[in-house]
């Protein structure tokens, strides 16, 4: 059976497209364990993380909730959505823009007993800047508990 030409550039299109789908699909592959998703307090407490991944968690530290350690290199804050919090654990220097009632965000791995293990954290540059998804986050948690944005 002879295709015609209208055929021939059809089934040419149709090969590219699977062949594009295919080489899609391989590089999502290839990407997915390099991919570090974001969450907050309340969607990290409530999916249930696996501890073996690396996540990051947005939100405010909370006030008067910081506690540091003689040496002080290890230190403990609480990260709020004003729903929900978790506790940060990370060793190491803080930024110098990191105080209490500030936006951070820290990347890290959820150990067994709900402490979030930090590698990382990242606190605002000027009074002006969040981070997209803190701000949203944050703007989605203060609807929810009052009916209405703040």
């Amino acid at each position: 059976m002879q295709l015609t030409g209208k055929q021939q550039r059809l089934t040419i299109v149709l090969l590219g497209l699977i062949l594009c789908s295919i080489a899609t699909a391989m590089i999502l592959a290839a990407l997915k364990d390099s991919v570090v998703y974001f969450y907050s307090p309340t969607n990290l407490l409530e999916k249930q993380t696996i501890p073996e991944r690396r996540v990051r968690v947005g939100g405010l530290v909370k006030k008067n909730e910081q506690i540091y350690t003689k040496t002080g290199v290890v230190n403990l804050f609480i990260v709020t959505d004003k729903k929900n919090d978790i506790t940060v654990r990370f060793t190491g220097i803080l930024p110098d823009l990191f105080r209490e009632g500030q936006g951070v965000v820290a990347e890290g791995k959820i150990g067994p007993n709900g402490v979030f293990f930090a590698d990382e954290v990242l606190a605002k540059h000027d009074e002006n800047y969040m981070p997209p998804e803190v701000a949203e986050t944050l703007r989605r948690s203060s609807k929810s508990k009052t009916g209405e944005p703040r």
